[in-house]
């Protein structure tokens, strides 16, 4: 049976789950919360590279600072997003203004932008805010 990795949003820790097309239900194995909440990681110098390269499903990054009005419209899109497309796809947030190392590394020079990796890889960037839907369409190419 085909599986997917996916990190757990509350603890951190790297779950195995079949590959379906739909989820009644599915908890970490580790801290048992849901995994299908679509919470969002917030990301941290410390935890980035781990997340991007645990999981086996799109990962999907809004680099976004808490003084960008763009960043603080498009936050309820990109969270509506993430519970919608829960596990087939991973959301995180870097605050460029915390995580400077890895806003620095992926060359962030414009907020918010998107960028999704998958496999741990880079396989597009988009700047500016975003609509719901475009966020959806964007992370379901690479699933």
């Amino acid at each position: 049976m085909e599986t997917i990795k996916y990190v757990c949003p509350n603890c951190l820790k790297t779950n195995k789950l079949p590959k379906k097309s739909n989820y009644q239900k599915a908890n970490c194995g580790y801290c048992k919360n849901s995994l299908l909440e679509g919470k969002i990681i917030e990301a941290t110098d410390l935890n980035f590279f781990n997340i991007i390269n645990s999981a086996s499903v799109p990962v999907v990054v809004d680099f976004w600072a808490p003084w960008c009005g763009p960043c603080r419209m498009m936050a309820p899109n990109f969270e509506e997003a993430s519970k919608k497309l829960a596990p087939k796809a991973q959301f995180v947030k870097v605050n460029t203004e915390v995580a400077q190392q890895v806003a620095s590394s992926f060359g962030i020079r414009s907020i918010p932008t998107i960028i999704v990796f998958k496999d741990g890889v880079e396989v597009e960037r988009i700047s500016g805010a975003l609509p719901t839907n475009s966020i959806i369409s964007l992370a379901t190419k690479y699933i």
